[in-house]
């Protein structure tokens, strides 16, 4: 991305070190510096998902073996809860706006903020406040939550557990969600530089945006929904209690219209950062930019239209189930357009197999076994057949954690250079990435198999004809677990003692990589003017045409 040449100064210190009118912590969780909001986001949303990461592993030891194994019931009852919780609403639904999307993308459209940033650090406190309401839940008299992460009536009404607290702790990450979706909206509509047109915009942003819509849209019907199990909780109103006159019904319908779209939440800036890592390590300009572009707002348009698709087993009508299953189909339109376009985009590129790259190709691969699953599961007959068994549970994990726990893993080794102004040791990088590919799916490629053969999802126990598979897929998230930890470790010694990183270690066009590493308080000296569009590797490609 060429941006017309301004005048420049003393270098300013970091971000880091920048001058604050606050002292120690209070320098960090008092500060509205995007950045550092964005590196809070990263230290807290890492540790709700190393303490939910555990969680799960804790589960599936107790499913090697038919019985008890480590853990009683209601105790399993109580992890895969919790597991759920913080994995959806800690980990991934903020993970790659609230980290990345934060730290990258003011600068990545020339502004030197977002728009609202004591917003911003607002929904920073609101999202540590819910997290820590859930863990805190498991510790009130009436033990943690044992509904499952969705919520569904009427057990979450007739429960004895402290499903408020955990209520309250979604909601309050709902709020959290549409302040920052409202955040980006506004930055991206106001703050973008001179000369950075629409169309001159990183594919990562137009990922944030078409997610931020989808933020500020869905996310309202959760929090009203959740809101209103408290209510019946609390005064027994019968809105959705089926022995008070309530429709159980209507709160799948009100928690699916939300929560289907928040799986675009989840996976858009995933798809995002795909995009925005393949042309730099293919050295070839994106293959169909628009296209691109418009997918993005295609997939979260068409996807809030499918939640239905999840109740096809609830009674709804023939005509119902047909008009959600055709919009299922269609909704893989627009992303079998991404992959179409990334393939073409490393197709005769100069490729670099660096870190990032090896984590997007998994993400690739992964997404696409996630995708024609969930096609499986759009198609009538198959999904009455494999309806809550583990086939479910597979599918989920390949679209989320195979998709966007791996889109998170690449933008964190493709920008840790640019956020520390440190290098990772790429040696335990690439066993990492290694561990971690063969580890996720010996785990959840299993669970296919699994749901097949009809093992229902949330048993604590199983019958022994299916004990084989349930020990292949614990040993994989013994190596998955294993290989998350090499990847941490690693990435905190390369924070202490890796090599200094230049302005653009990886040979990027975008505009994070014209300021330095880590970047000064405000961005840019002078706010740049923008002249060319983002990926702009003609060079390379001119070099592969005369081979």
């Amino acid at each position: 991305m060429a941006i017309a040449a301004a005048a420049h100064g003393a270098p300013e210190p970091d971000f880091y070190h920048a001058p604050s009118k606050h002292k120690g912590i209070f320098a960090w969780i008092l500060s509205t510096d995007h950045k550092r909001i964005g590196i809070l986001y990263l230290f807290s949303l890492l540790t709700f998902f190393l303490i939910a990461a555990t969680l799960g592993v804790l589960m599936r030891l107790e499913m090697l073996t038919p019985g008890k194994t480590i853990i009683e019931p209601q105790t399993y009852n109580t992890f895969f809860t919790l597991h759920g919780i913080m994995m959806i609403f800690l980990f991934i639904i903020p993970g790659l706006p609230a980290v990345f999307g934060n730290f990258m993308m003011p600068i990545m459209i020339g502004a030197k903020d977002v728009f609202f940033p004591r917003l911003n650090l607002l929904s920073w406190w609101l999202f540590l406040a819910g997290g820590l309401l859930a863990l805190v839940s498991v510790f009130l008299p009436g033990g943690a939550t044992d509904t499952g992460w969705t919520f569904y009536v009427p057990y979450s009404i007739r429960t004895s557990t402290n499903v408020i607290p955990a209520l309250m702790a979604a909601f309050i990450l709902g709020f959290s969600s549409i302040l920052t979706g409202l955040n980006f909206v506004t930055t991206i509509h106001r703050m973008r530089a001179p000369g950075m047109t629409w169309f001159r915009m990183p594919l990562f942003v137009w990922s944030l945006y078409a997610t931020a819509w989808v933020q500020i849209l869905a996310t309202p019907i959760i929090g009203i929904t959740l809101l209103l199990v408290a209510i019946e909780r609390w005064f027994g109103v019968g809105i959705f209690d089926p022995s008070l006159g309530g429709d159980p019904i209507l709160y799948q319908h009100l928690f699916w219209i939300y929560s289907h779209p928040a799986v675009y939440i989840m996976i858009l800036p995933g798809l995002g950062v795909v995009s925005e890592i393949l042309p730099v390590f293919a050295r070839r300009t994106i293959f169909g930019y628009k296209f691109i572009a418009y997918s993005s707002l295609a997939i979260a348009f068409v996807g809030s239209l499918v939640w239905a698709h999840h109740m096809f087993t609830v009674g709804m009508s023939n005509t119902g189930m047909f008009v959600f299953s055709f919009l299922t189909f269609l909704v893989s339109i627009p992303s079998a357009i991404k992959v179409f376009n990334w393939i073409a985009t490393l197709y005769k590129g100069s490729i670099a197999l660096e870190v990032p790259l090896l984590f997007i190709l998994s993400f690739i691969v992964q997404f696409c076994i996630g995708g024609f699953t969930g096609l499986m599961l759009g198609a009538l007959a198959v999904n009455i057949h494999v309806t809550d068994t583990y086939f479910v549970v597979g599918h989920f994990h390949y679209v989320m954690f195979g998709g966007t726990g791996f889109g998170l893993f690449a933008a964190l080794h493709y920008w840790f250079p640019k956020m520390t102004g440190k290098m990772f040791k790429k040696k335990p990088a690439v066993v990492s990435w290694f561990m971690v590919t063969i580890g996720f799916n010996v785990l959840y490629f299993t669970m296919f198999i699994l749901g097949y053969q009809g093992m229902p999802r949330r048993y604590y126990d199983y019958l022994p004809q299916f004990q084989t598979l349930h020990v292949i897929a614990t040993v994989g998230s013994w190596i998955l677990y294993s290989g998350i930890l090499v990847m941490f470790v690693n990435l905190l010694i390369s924070l202490r003692k890796g090599e200094k990183a230049g302005a653009n270690p990886w040979g990027g066009e975008t505009l994070e990589w014209t300021v330095p590493s880590p970047p000064p308080l405000e961005n840019f000296d002078v706010v740049p003017t923008v002249t060319t569009g983002p990926y702009d590797y003609s060079k390379y490609e001119a070099v592969q045409e005369a081979k």
